[in-house]
């Protein structure tokens, strides 16, 4: 008897779920992407999904699903099993879809187990390489002169460009004309041209261009210097103490994945990212890394919702 108690132990044991045991379970783990392929995001989430193999042993793949600003992707995350094994890998904009959409498929705060906070990155300030001015004294001043020349264009509404244009133009008492693009790549090419006179969005979107003298570095919008781009002034050293403000990047699982399978990935995604930024990958990237509980990525989120939708009140903004 007592060996067929000991061996049923053992069977019950081994067939336990591997979360249970701290480990990961056998399959594929899979990191969605709302934005498509070669983008600052999806650099990050493949860095992180690299690390996370290696980590795990475990096969990993980032899948990319753009579109609708961002929601296609998270509505694959939202609508898949809450097992632990489908994630949504998204920056800042993931959190705001109730603010900027006029029908919003879900409710970024209610509808997600928030699993890790994993990077930031502040912003660029960009003008056309043509244009006069040497700094950001002279950028707003301009603008503030002239405010029927000067144009922001905006990559995506309620993406970080877009929230911290409108800092910006709190920050410097503009009347600011802004205009959506879809996407980075033709606002930086209309910059470049001339035909809008600022954008602003992360560091490795515009760096390249930066540095080949096609559109004018300004500002970053940290409190100190970026790594990346060391010979541009931060907005604070300028004279614009308010003008702070980072994109960030997060990870998500479907509302109702089980507790211990969100703290298992918050742990296996905070050593993934203290493995990144060992190895300098992330700094590459400009994104300094970010290790937090699932609780402190809650609140941190419940804190920037608010901030942004303070601004977008404060712009008049009307979701679309």
């Amino acid at each position: 008897m007592k060996r067929r108690i000991a061996c049923a132990v053992l069977g019950l044991s081994a067939l336990a779920p591997a979360w249970a045991q701290g480990k990961f379970p056998e399959g594929t783990l899979k990191l969605i992407v709302p934005f498509a392929a070669g983008g600052g995001v999806d650099q990050a989430a493949r860095l992180l999904g690299k690390q996370l193999q290696t980590d795990l042993g475990v096969s990993v793949i980032v899948e990319n699903r753009a579109g609708a600003s961002g929601t296609i992707g998270g509505k694959a995350v939202q609508t898949a099993a809450p097992d632990g094994m489908t994630l949504l890998f998204s920056a800042a904009t993931h959190v705001l879809a109730k603010q900027v959409l006029a029908v919003p498929p879900y409710d970024p705060q209610t509808d997600f187990a928030p699993v890790a906070r994993v990077g930031e990155a502040p912003l660029l300030l960009v003008i056309p390489p043509t244009a006069p001015q040497k700094n950001l004294k002279e950028v707003l001043e301009a603008a503030r002169a002239q405010p029927d020349k000067w144009t922001a264009a905006v990559p995506a509404l309620g993406a970080p460009s877009h929230l911290a244009t409108l800092l910006l133009a709190q920050q410097g008492k503009l009347k600011l004309t802004t205009t959506p693009y879809r996407g980075t790549a033709p606002a930086l090419a209309d910059v470049a041209g001339g035909h809008v006179q600022l954008l602003m969005d992360s560091i490795i979107s515009l760096q390249g261009m930066a540095r080949a003298g096609k559109v004018k570095p300004i500002a970053v919008t940290s409190t100190q210097r970026s790594g990346v781009a060391p010979d541009v002034p931060t907005a604070v050293e300028s004279g614009f103490p308010g003008m702070v403000y980072n994109s960030w990047y997060g990870v998500w699982a479907p509302k109702g994945t089980p507790p211990d399978r969100v703290l298992f990935l918050n742990k296996a995604l905070n050593k993934a990212t203290a493995g990144l930024a060992r190895a300098g990958a992330f700094t590459a990237l400009g994104i300094l890394p970010v290790l937090e509980t699932t609780d402190q990525f809650r609140q941190f989120v419940a804190a920037d919702v608010a901030r942004s939708t303070e601004l977008l009140k404060e712009a008049g903004f009307k979701p679309e």
